[in-house]
């Protein structure tokens, strides 16, 4: 398989839910189209951000064919699915569902309860998932500080080289840039590399970083297509600056309560995706007052997705 390098930003999208907490899945046309018209190249789906661990199996299931549906055609428009979980088998379900769906690729994070003993252990999982879907590019999802598997990705790379036909990169959400660049050019650049922390977007370019995914590209994509920019026509001290409104806007995540508070960003572009699942905490309507008022003073209108 060739293995294509994606470009530009990936959403990570939330998974709307109604008040009492079902899936709402009428929402996802419109988050397509809102996406698509803020550049977004690509939809990460069933993510930590798309709360894949407190969806079901069946749950995740019916997100994946409502993307496929509303993204139907579109070819530019890449939608990758975390089929990542503690049952292998039921990645395997989801990845031939996926496959069924006619998604672009998939994508696995480390078992986390039994964990792998080792990076070799590691690599047969990802080549059980991988060996099911051979037709589509494989992803392995690199999230150390929630699955707490934190071995080094260039030696998972040694690992799957010439053994996982299909093994296309790495959603990298770490901030080990030594091991991040050693696998950027690991085997002459062979393997796609995906940056996963929006806060570094900026480091991640000046170490070769074509693509982002991340969630606050659902909401501010304008922001950080400005930052890609800036670097790109070589403007450091703009990017910078754009950089840092992004980590202020980030900020606010930790302030009112962690991942839920990206919900809140939604709700704010006019695209409510509702709460967040126990035992996920979500922000009271009193915070909320207050968060629009700090999210006002950042200036965040003039660079949120519209």
């Amino acid at each position: 398989m060739t293995i294509e390098h994606l470009s530009k930003l990936i959403a990570a999208p939330f998974t709307p839910m109604h008040p009492d907490g079902s899936l709402n899945l009428d929402l996802i046309p419109a988050y397509y189209a809102m996406l698509k018209k803020n550049g977004v190249t690509g939809a990460f789906i069933n993510g930590s951000t798309g709360e894949g661990v407190s969806t079901t199996s069946r749950e995740k299931m019916l997100v994946t064919s409502a993307w496929a549906a509303a993204a139907k055609g579109d070819k530019d428009f890449k939608i990758m699915t975390l089929v990542g979980g503690t049952s292998l088998q039921d990645c395997i379900d989801q990845a031939l569902h996926a496959r069924q769906e006619g998604l672009y690729a998939v994508s696995l994070t480390a078992p986390f309860y039994f964990k792998p003993a080792s990076v070799g252990v590691l690599a047969e999982c990802c080549a059980m998932v991988a060996a099911a879907v051979p037709d589509m590019p494989f992803y392995y999802y690199h999230i150390p500080v929630l699955t707490g598997v934190g071995y080094a990705m260039a030696d998972l790379l040694k690992a799957v080289d010439g053994q996982i036909s299909n093994f296309a990169g790495v959603k990298y959400t770490h901030e080990d840039f030594m091991d991040y660049q050693s696998c950027i050019n690991f085997q002459h650049k062979k393997y796609d590399m995906l940056w996963g922390r929006d806060e570094n977007l900026l480091a991640s370019l000046a170490v070769g970083a074509k693509a982002g995914v991340g969630s606050t590209f659902n909401y501010a994509a304008p922001l950080y297509y400005r930052l890609m920019d800036a670097f790109a026509a070589g403007d450091l001290a703009l990017a910078q600056r754009l950089q840092q409104q992004s980590i202020d806007m980030i900020r606010l995540l930790g302030k009112y309560g962690g991942i839920a508070t990206g919900k809140a960003y939604m709700k704010m572009i006019g695209l409510d995706c509702g709460g967040f699942r126990l035992p996920v905490k979500n922000m009271t309507p009193v915070q909320f007052e207050a968060f629009q008022a700090e999210v006002a003073a950042l200036g965040f209108g003039e660079y949120c997705s519209k």
